[in-house]
């Protein structure tokens, strides 16, 4: 059974940064695509990044060469390297798995993955 579970959400100064980290004790993380999410208060849920199956790494724009993506197949986890986070950052991130692999797809939608982690809550003030 997946079961995701995030930790690492905080409030954060802007221009900080933050580290959120998504675990599965059903030892998948290593073999899966992960991706991360984001969802502010009144918008819909949004792609952040995504490390996949094979360890490539893809990024949303608004989120590109300040935010990191990746995994610790020792510890069965992934993490979300957050720098020079701004005060449009701030929303509750979702860890997601997507069980099948071997796809070079960019997946990228909510509806890309089948599992889901509970959010954390990710603020970041001016």
């Amino acid at each position: 059974q997946v079961q995701l579970v995030e930790s690492g959400g905080g409030l954060v100064q802007a221009g900080g940064s933050l580290r959120l980290s998504c675990a599965d004790s059903g030892r998948t993380v290593s073999r899966s695509t992960m991706g991360w999410f984001r969802q502010a208060p009144g918008k819909e849920r949004e792609f952040v990044a995504a490390i996949r199956w094979d360890g490539s790494t893809y990024y949303a724009d608004s989120v590109k060469g300040r935010f990191t993506c990746s995994r610790d197949n020792a510890k069965n986890m992934v993490s979300l390297q957050m720098n020079s986070l701004k005060p449009e950052d701030t929303a509750v991130y979702y860890c997601a798995l997507r069980a099948s692999y071997g796809s070079t797809k960019l997946r990228i939608t909510p509806g890309d993955y089948d599992y889901w982690g509970q959010g954390t809550q990710v603020t970041v003030s001016s």
